[in-house]
């Protein structure tokens, strides 16, 4: 099948398929996989163009409300961590963006920009799931046990809740001004800012990868949606280049991607919180080190 956006050619199934594999394990951990989607598209398809950017988050457009409606109606969604990601990223991206068309428009340049993004995820990671406890709580328990209870009412300087009988807790205001700079990064690699945000949520923060799950999916759903629509407008202004999103190709992966995360959303409590971490972390770090090294060898 050719996509004349992009000028792909690929069997249709293949990035339904594709999508669908690494959603339904990346959406357990918040992410919405499309930072693995990313490399497929621009090593295994070749699509190299700036809008490869805007064809992903197409992807999280269609994908992701799928697995946010399974963790709303399973009660692990923290809505003040929630619209803290929301406001903090959605700024962000629309600079992000405006970045990668501008100064990034170089295939080799962006590949190792997005290199050292997946370089700084899985150290996080790797890190955050050696210590101690880390594995904690998988469960077949009922579902009861892993609702959010919220503790306090909203405040700029903390937040808490109950989850799995402990108490959690963050301040918005530093959720907010880091999210600010997640977006920028997240912008300009077409992922929406919750791949990222995620990671520094349960690395930084403490907060258990559970409930994070929601509240960085719901992030990138928006944020997704907002740079769908900048990365739109801007191509009526740089029309020398392929900007605007490949429609049928987005919609192909979103496809794959909207059965894969709703899975992924209702089996991550039967999964250990280091298994998610791990398997993040090795798929990120691989593609991270594929594209640092290649940088420097070509």
């Amino acid at each position: 099948m050719h996509f004349p956006a992009s000028g792909v050619d690929t069997p249709f199934w293949l990035p339904a398929l594709v999508a669908f594999v690494i959603s339904f394990f990346t959406s357990m951990g918040g992410v919405s996989g499309a930072f693995l989607l990313l490399p497929f598209q621009v090593n295994i398809l070749g699509y190299t163009a700036p809008s490869v950017s805007a064809t992903n988050q197409l992807f999280n457009v269609v994908a992701i409300p799928s697995g946010v409606y399974r963790y709303i109606r399973e009660g692990r969604m923290v809505w003040p961590l929630t619209w803290a990601v929301v406001i903090g990223t959605v700024p962000g991206v629309f600079i992000g963006a405006w970045l990668r068309i501008v100064y990034l428009p170089d295939p080799r340049h962006f590949k190792f920009f997005a290199g050292l993004v997946l370089l700084y995820l899985g150290v996080s990671l790797l890190l955050d799931a050696a210590k101690k406890g880390a594995g904690a709580v998988a469960q077949s328990n009922p579902i009861d046990s892993f609702k959010v209870k919220m503790k306090t009412g909203f405040s700029m300087k903390r937040v808490e809740y109950e989850f799995a009988g402990e108490t959690v807790g963050f301040s918005p205001a530093g959720v907010l001004a880091l999210c600010l700079a997640v977006g920028i990064v997240g912008g300009v690699y077409g992922i929406g800012g919750g791949a990222i945000i995620a990671p520094i949520l349960v690395a930084s923060f403490g907060i258990p990868v559970y409930p994070v799950a929601g509240a960085a999916l719901t992030g990138t759903f928006i944020t997704s949606v907002a740079g769908v629509l900048f990365f739109q407008l801007l191509a009526l202004s740089y029309t020398e280049q392929s900007v605007a999103p490949d429609w049928p190709l987005g919609l192909l992966f979103g496809a794959g991607g909207f059965a894969g995360m709703y899975l992924g959303a209702r089996c991550q409590r039967y999964v250990p919180a280091r298994a998610i971490k791990l398997l993040l972390c090795g798929c990120i770090l691989f593609v991270a080190l594929k594209y640092v090294v290649s940088f420097f060898m070509s």
